[in-house]
């Protein structure tokens, strides 16, 4: 999660395409993301909760705030995560925007 959060504000956008689940990865526009990515800077990000995820699982969740900028507008994004262990390496699957 910390990595993907890094990704979004350097725009490492081959990173996040990499780090998404196969199932969800084709469905992203690869423009708009960079797009996106280079407008964005990063406040901070709080790990609010998880939910498995550990060595023995195959899927987690990670609820996070995540303190960002874009086009000189701040505004958190509060998004509860879903990750599932695709050949050995966590990949995001899809989250839902908390309030």
């Amino acid at each position: 999660m910390r990595s993907r959060y890094t990704a979004y504000v350097e725009g490492a956008v081959d990173y996040l395409l990499e780090t998404t689940s196969a199932a969800t990865r084709g469905t992203i526009d690869r423009q708009q993301l960079a797009a996106y990515c280079r407008g964005l800077r990063g406040m901070s990000l709080l790990i609010v909760d998880t939910v498995a995820g550990g060595a023995a699982d195959d899927t987690g969740v990670v609820e996070f705030e995540a303190a960002l900028k874009s086009e000189g507008r701040r505004f958190v994004q509060r998004e509860r995560s879903r990750f599932v262990r695709e050949d050995g390496r966590w990949v995001y699957v899809e989250g839902v925007v908390q309030g």
